[in-house]
């Protein structure tokens, strides 16, 4: 009775998306470094936050590579520490809280769960199970188990779906595919819950995960990513806009929905290809000018032609292949009217910036849309006196990361398969 009557409560201020159509609703999403996020250290200078996400950016590349994750998964990815931007969500009936990396990298909707027999230490309470009264295990004969990349039984005599991820630096997570209600805290103030969401309870899992998090929300394009999840209310649409590094202390915004339609003058869209894996959010990748100086795209390891480079909100620097960046760096210290500088490890085209200054433009050229990016999207301040060139090498990996998207309204439409930009404040947004 007191399961019912705490539901009974939930459910006059919140939205169910079973019952509603072409809803739109908006989300806080909360930079790793904001003086909200579980991960924000005072004693941390903006240079050492720009570092570290410099730093994660080299770690997370490893995702991209073939093979380096085992074919034992859920989804191609969780997180090993390297996501930047989260979210606050609720699981279960009553509600339990969980700050969650959202990552459009990966898929699954992924928390340690107790009772856990082996676990990486985490600063929050862990998720448990047996207090929600929506919980229950996902069956090994269901369809669904079935369905999910890598969901199987352990053994002939389990009854319940499990999930085992392994990656390549051994860093692991096992644990049950089970459903439970899930919910968004919108801007609004009315949440938005989504019953029955697939999600993996994690009890046994070690390796380099950070106990900051309590979990994560894969927003990427497979099957159990929060994104088809959420299914026909926001109709395969939501949209991000990033708040410079300058700005991190204040909130990002996720849209969903009608809520995260991209329009208006200086729009431009490109498809977003469909391909292997469902996962990543594959574009088409043309050239890059610097100034006037076009320098032809031939391909990465994605393809040499369509869906050439993933978008990744969670990778900092926009990584490309190494005789590509040769030439891009080339052409941009041929027209930078300024100093060299030396850089962190990893950079290798710093200036002397004492003062504000302004790079030569660079322009993007997707399939479709030419995306031209501003200063704070092609340089970052790595010190007090030196700035460093956003872009780096990657031997043949091509990422288009979240500083080259920053004060842009990026839209996805999973169904008319297209990505939008929109030059935006997004202060203002």
């Amino acid at each position: 009775m007191a399961a019912a009557t705490v539901f009974a409560i939930i459910s006059l201020s919140t939205l169910c998306l079973t019952d509603a159509q072409n809803v739109g609703f908006s989300v806080e999403l909360i930079h790793r470094d904001s003086i909200k996020s579980p991960f924000y250290n005072p004693f941390e200078t903006t240079f050492d936050r720009v570092t570290n996400a410099f730093r994660r950016s080299f770690s997370r590349v490893h995702r991209f590579y073939p093979n380096s994750i085992t074919t034992t998964e859920a989804n191609p990815d969780i997180m090993v520490n390297t996501g930047e931007y989260l979210m606050n969500i609720s699981l279960g009936t009553p509600s339990f809280s969980v700050v969650a990396l959202a990552d459009t990298g990966s898929d699954l909707i992924w928390t340690q769960c107790s009772p856990c027999s082996q676990c990486f230490k985490q600063d929050a309470p862990l998720f448990d199970p047996t207090k929600s009264s929506t919980y229950r295990k996902m069956s090994c004969s269901s369809n669904s188990c079935e369905n999910i990349q890598g969901g199987t039984c352990a053994s002939p005599t389990d009854t319940s779906c499990i999930y085992s991820v392994t990656y390549g630096d051994n860093s692991f997570s096992k644990g049950d595919i089970a459903y439970d209600i899930l919910t968004l805290g919108s801007t609004t103030g009315q949440a938005v819950a989504l019953p029955d969401t697939i999600i993996g309870c994690g009890n046994n899992n070690a390796g380099t995960f950070s106990g900051k998090a309590s979990g994560i929300i894969g927003l990427g394009g497979g099957e159990i990513s929060l994104i088809n999840q959420l299914g026909s209310p926001i109709n395969g649409k939501f949209s991000y806009c990033l708040l410079p590094m300058t700005q991190i202390g204040k909130s990002s915004k996720m849209n969903f929905g009608s809520n995260a339609i991209v329009s208006g003058p200086g729009t431009v869209s490109t498809p977003l290809i469909e391909k292997s894996p469902t996962t990543f959010y594959f574009l088409t990748l043309k050239a890059i000018s610097v100034g006037t100086q076009r320098i032809e795209f031939k391909g990465s390891s994605f393809g040499t032609d369509e869906g050439n480079i993933v978008i990744d909100s969670s990778t900092t620097l926009t990584l490309l292949p190494s005789d590509f960046y040769s030439q891009l760096e080339s052409a941009m210290d041929s027209q930078f009217n300024g100093i060299r500088a030396q850089g962190p490890q990893g950079f290798n085209l710093c200036y002397v910036a004492i003062h504000e200054f302004e790079a030569p433009e660079v322009t993007v050229h997707f399939a479709n849309a030419d995306v031209k990016l501003k200063t704070l999207n092609t340089f970052v301040k790595v010190d007090d006196s030196t700035a460093c060139f956003a872009f780096s090498p990657a031997q043949n990996i091509a990422i288009y990361g979240n500083l080259a998207q920053m004060n842009f309204l990026i839209g996805y439409d999973t169904k008319s398969q297209t990505v939008s930009f929109k030059p935006t404040d997004c202060s203002k947004n």
